[in-house]
């Protein structure tokens, strides 16, 4: 499961240099063209780009990159396991022979999985293993909620607190790294890519 999702999340533009970018991190460039190909690639079928979508999946989209920022800040991307894992996909993507390796799309599918990959290993430690290991922080949430659980008991709505529990752990997070990381959006430029 975790190899389909990350296949199918986002991707970045795989060191190649655009003159626009519709956004920057730290300085980090997120290229127009990286950013629409992410954004058709999850939009299949859809004729026209609505600037409004564009601004909201943006929004979605710089909250990804942060977490591999994030990620790369904390040196998941020098683990030996991750390494051996983009190195395995990489050769799997190569033998399928669908798309050439000298391609701007190639780089955007292996980028698209390497921060794949470091998002979910970095949400594995900030949110979901938290979430799911600590059952007297789980139960405290449950108490300070327990209007959203009709009365139910902990154990027949664990399921259910542990995801909202996540949620809330997710949004402090994204929310601390939007103060961390310095982000500017180029308006001008989003709305150009809705001509597109």
């Amino acid at each position: 499961m975790k190899k389909v999702f990350l296949v199918l999340f986002f991707t970045t533009a795989g060191g190649f240099l655009y003159a626009q970018n519709v956004a920057t991190i730290n300085s980090n460039p997120i290229s127009s063209k990286e950013f629409l190909w992410v954004y058709k690639k999850n939009h299949a079928g859809q004729a026209n780009l609505n600037q409004k979508e564009l601004a909201a999946y943006l929004d979605l989209y710089v909250n990804f990159k942060l977490k591999v920022a994030e990620a790369k800040s904390l040196g998941l991307d020098a683990d030996e396991t991750y390494k051996e894992e983009i190195a395995g996909y990489e050769d799997a993507l190569k033998a399928q022979k669908k798309v050439s390796a000298d391609t701007p799309e190639y780089a955007y599918i292996m980028n698209e999985y390497r921060e794949g990959v470091l998002m979910f290993n970095v949400c594995e430690q900030k949110i979901w293993g938290k979430a799911q290991e600590d059952d007297e922080k789980l139960k405290t949430y449950y108490t300070n909620n327990a209007k959203n659980y009709e009365g139910k008991p902990f154990e027949e709505v664990r399921g259910q607190v542990v995801g909202d529990y996540q949620q809330q752990l997710e949004t402090e997070w994204v929310n601390s790294l939007r103060s961390k990381y310095k982000i500017k959006i180029n308006q001008a430029e989003l709305k150009k890519l809705t001509k597109q």
